[in-house]
């Protein structure tokens, strides 16, 4: 059962107050293997594109930050022998894969996509570029933005932060495999408690391992919504725009 808290925190109107123009989705590469360790998942990824393509006919610009961890995870590589710079470069390219990938399902289901990287691939992908993405995003392009920062040692929760504070996003949503924030994993303990609020400092007091601490800090220093919400539901990623109830709003 899932329990919520009793928090304190005063957030009981912030998201009536939010209105969303330009909001950017957070995935792991991992959810797009569905039921497989490697690869993509044909019935997973259709399910995504319905459900990102529902949102898009609310008339929300929406840019997309996919991780790579379903191709390459930059630890194995370290393991292996490969320098933490070569294996976060070869992440990177992993979330270009990811989002060539998903940005084709987008187009097949007929609605516009463009794949921006942050690394110069002119083969496959437009560069990173703000003028030219806000643009995009006006015309009703699904825009991908792929590659991280560009830059190892950061990762795609960071790059997730950093592109909506560029394109001036309202939110940013991460996609996870559970309903939100717990004060602990609830798969390990059935009676972790649920939160549907937090501000930025309760996460941070209570430990809460929302995303990683540079990204987090990025968004508090920003005042930059984050909602956390389960995406393995189909139709969740619409339910945590409209529902206050949906996820975890952390402000």
């Amino acid at each position: 059962m899932k329990t919520k808290s009793d928090s304190n925190s005063s957030l009981s109107n912030t998201e009536k107050k939010l209105t969303f123009k330009t909001i950017i989705l957070k995935i792991s590469g991992e959810f797009l293997a569905g039921k497989h360790s490697f690869g993509f998942d044909d019935e997973t990824i259709k399910q995504l594109t319905k459900d990102i393509i529902e949102v898009k006919k609310m008339d929300i610009a929406i840019g997309v930050v996919l991780g790579g961890g379903n191709i390459f995870r930059g630890a194995i590589g370290q393991n292996n022998g490969i320098d933490r710079v070569t294996g976060d470069n070869i992440g990177m390219l992993a979330t270009l894969q990811n989002s060539l990938v998903l940005s084709n399902y987008i187009k097949e289901a007929g609605f516009l996509s463009e794949t921006y990287s942050a690394l110069q691939i002119d083969k496959v992908s437009s560069f990173y570029n703000v003028s030219d993405i806000k643009n995009s995003l006006h015309r009703g392009k699904i825009c991908f933005l792929a590659c991280g920062t560009g830059n190892p040692y950061f990762t795609t929760d960071t790059a997730a932060v950093l592109r909506a504070l560029e394109l001036n996003a309202d939110l940013v949503l991460k996609g996870t495999k559970v309903d939100g924030v717990y004060c602990s994993d609830p798969k390990v303990n059935e009676n972790a408690v649920f939160y549907d609020k937090l501000t930025y400092d309760e996460a941070l007091n209570k430990r809460l391992q929302v995303m990683d601490l540079t990204a987090f800090s990025l968004a508090r220093d920003n005042d930059l919504p984050i909602k956390v919400f389960n995406i393995t539901k189909p139709g969740n990623f619409r339910n945590a725009l409209t529902n206050t109830g949906e996820g975890t709003m952390i402000t």
